[in-house]
């Protein structure tokens, strides 16, 4: 699916010109290919933001917004939002209001995203083979089911985002639980 998608590619072409060692484009627009493409519906790549995640644990603050702006130089269709996710125990509670310990890895980072179906990331290596990241698995992101994630996400913030996101209105063959 993802090799599929022209737009996707290319995206995953310009992160990796970044040079960053460990990173990956996921959440919302791997689950939203993957769900589109079930439903049927058009592969166009149809998100809100292009989620990209790395992990160094040497990079200032204002790396990101770096990145960010490399990435809109490249490809300015997409709405880039870029995240270390060394640093997000730095930002995590004044944004969010809650406390999190550092993450030891991207990987790690990943597995707390607020549903299992988004816990999911894609990257691209030099030979154009892709690589996966999915610390939960794919089971509910291909059987289009849709839980909370209890590692980082109140049950309260897994149901406002559900309500939120109005999966079950662009995907109409979700099963959604609401806890």
């Amino acid at each position: 699916m993802v090799a599929a998608s022209d737009e996707l590619m290319a995206a995953l072409r310009a992160v990796r010109s970044l040079g960053l060692r460990s990173w990956c484009i996921g959440a919302g627009a791997i689950r939203s290919l993957v769900w589109d493409t079930l439903h049927g519906f058009d592969r166009r790549l149809a998100v809100e933001d292009l989620d990209v995640v790395y992990f160094d644990v040497e990079a200032s603050p204002e790396h990101d917004a770096g990145l960010e702006n490399q990435l809109r130089s490249a490809m300015p269709g997409f709405n880039w939002e870029v995240t270390n996710q060394a640093a997000v125990h730095r930002w995590f509670a004044a944004a969010l209001g809650q406390v999190v310990p550092p993450l030891a890895s991207l990987e790690e980072g990943v597995a707390t995203w607020p549903e299992f179906a988004t816990c999911v990331g894609v990257w691209l290596n030099e030979d154009e083979s892709l690589g996966v990241v999915a610390p939960h698995g794919l089971d509910d992101l291909f059987a289009l089911r849709v839980r909370h994630n209890p590692l980082r996400a109140s049950l309260a913030t897994y149901r406002q985002r559900v309500a939120a996101k109005r999966f079950g209105e662009r995907w109409p063959r979700l099963l959604v639980e609401m806890g």
